[in-house]
């Protein structure tokens, strides 16, 4: 049997609010009935005065992302991860409330509602052009944001990103790739703005290992531009190791023409695509990325509550609450919140493992290698479960 009442606290958590009362109204229980004898004189009982209900104040929190649009069901991934921490969690000093930054108005419309709301924290948004839109209304206010965006360049001033960014990813690979020997790189990225920060990662990493970078090649994201930059790449001789610095599907399409040029290496994109060993050039790739151990058990978890997998980025809304969560207790309800516990040199942990914010505000993390198989990923090199420094 549904539990009506629980199905109204969730539904109330992500903003439900009206479908919620009408559940709740089902959830009060009805006290007995007591059989009273009349009074035996005339005289009217006291009034009673009942206390007054104080309501708890609690830490408004907002989850900033898009409910309706081209990334409605990322954003809605995201908020019900969010959610399920805080119930996982049972901590009762935070509220969560969902806005949406598709809707009217866009970003800064939903940041300026949730400062109305008295909301002195922002989770999100996810977009990095949503993110600068945000920043500077929640700076005026000062609220701190914990952006879901994976762009570097809208970190700092308040803004803490909690995306997988794609410096930390090469820089990974290329240490794991240099310690097997490799000494000669190549690599391909779009003309995108991921690209080319993908690009100037790969080349300071490879400089950082002795290595040297034979040959660059950027590309369009149609198919001809990309299997034209990888023929271009497997003309190149002599290369240990060859970055594909985009998707998997990307990598899919590009993998046929550098089969027999050297070991095809990615960043965390790939992690979203689990059947890159379809296309059997692409086996024995190796690509970083966050641990997936405990997202596994998420998306169980999640499954059944919600009746559908969680993206991939769902974990970020799950771990950004946690966070909030655990510096809970440091936050007084009412104030401002504490951003400068957000720096902490031994870091978080969460659902895609430790994390921590540099003075940057960019998320540090620990992240594994893996080999792409026929029938998914094997693990080769482990994450770390805590930071040396």
């Amino acid at each position: 049997m549904i539990d009506r009442c629980a199905q109204a606290r969730a539904t109330s958590k992500l903003g439900g609010l009206a479908l919620a009362a009408l559940l709740l109204a089902g959830c009060q229980s009805t006290p007995p009935v007591e059989t009273v004898a009349a009074p035996t004189t005339s005289e009217a009982p006291e009034p009673v005065t009942p206390e007054p209900v104080i309501e708890e104040q609690k830490n408004r929190v907002a989850v900033l992302v898009p409910l309706t649009g081209d990334n409605a069901a990322i954003g809605l991934s995201i908020a019900q991860a969010a959610s399920m921490a805080l119930t996982d969690t049972k901590e009762e000093s935070i509220e969560l409330k969902i806005y949406d930054t598709a809707g009217a108005g866009g970003a800064a419309a939903a940041a300026r509602t949730a400062l109305a709301d008295g909301n002195r924290l922002f989770l999100g948004p996810l977009r990095g052009e949503n993110v600068g839109l945000v920043a500077p209304i929640a700076d005026a206010a000062d609220v701190p944001v914990l952006a879901f965006s994976n762009d570097e360049g809208v970190a700092g001033e308040g803004v803490y990103i909690m995306g997988f960014t794609p410096t930390q990813s090469i820089d990974r690979i290329v240490d794991y790739a240099a310690g097997q020997g490799a000494d000669i790189f190549a690599g391909m990225s779009s003309t995108g703005v991921y690209g080319q920060r993908a690009t100037q990662a790969f080349l300071n990493a490879v400089d950082r290992v002795g290595g040297r970078v034979a040959r660059l090649e950027t590309y369009e994201r149609s198919r001809s531009s990309v299997e034209a930059a990888a023929r271009a790449i497997g003309g190149t001789e002599g290369v240990d190791m060859i970055l594909i610095a985009d998707s998997g599907r990307i990598a899919q399409i590009a993998a046929p023409s550098l089969q027999l040029s050297g070991t095809l290496m990615g960043t965390e994109l790939w992690a979203a695509d689990s059947d890159l060993g379809t296309v059997a050039p692409m086996r024995g790739s190796i690509y970083a990325a966050v641990p997936d151990a405990q997202f596994n058990r998420l998306v169980t978890r999640y499954r059944s509550t919600y009746g559908n997998a969680p993206f991939r980025l769902a974990s970020l809304g799950y771990d950004a609450t946690l966070l909030v969560v655990r510096l809970a207790r440091d936050w007084d309800a009412g104030e401002a919140f504490p951003e400068a516990l957000l720096v902490d040199d031994g870091g978080f942990g969460g659902v895609d493992g430790i994390f921590r914010f540099g003075r940057d505000g960019i998320a540090e993390r620990a992240l594994e290698v893996r080999r792409v198989t026929a029938t998914g990923s094997e693990i080769v090199s482990p994450a770390s479960t805590r930071f040396e420094d």
